[in-house]
């Protein structure tokens, strides 16, 4: 029994490891995120968009993906969805990353 539960354990801690990985990279981010500047701030405090700073990422992925599927998200829409058509998956990881930094 001390063996398996043994076993879970570092193949939660693997699972877990991998995952956290999976997140983007800030660096990058930061400067994918030049092109928000204009509307959300340069600390996402925001402005014409709103606030990015202290959203969690997976609200930002999720919503530059929906953005980027032409789906309606809310009154900026409009002037989201171009932006985001343009981003790869890795650039909203690595945009939502580096918001998490701000």
């Amino acid at each position: 029994m001390k063996k398996l539960l043994l076993a879970l354990s570092a193949t939660s801690l693997i699972a877990f490891g991998s995952a956290a990985n999976a997140a983007g990279d800030a660096t990058a981010g930061q400067a994918a995120y030049s092109t928000c500047v204009g509307c959300h701030g340069a600390a996402g405090e925001g402005g014409v968009g709103p606030k990015l700073a202290g959203q969690p990422a997976a609200d930002i992925v999720a919503k530059l993906h929906k953005y980027k599927a032409g789906e309606q998200v809310g009154p900026m829409t409009s002037m989201m969805a171009p932006m985001a058509a343009g981003l790869s998956d890795a650039d909203i990881e690595n945009i939502a990353a580096y918001v998490q930094t701000l």
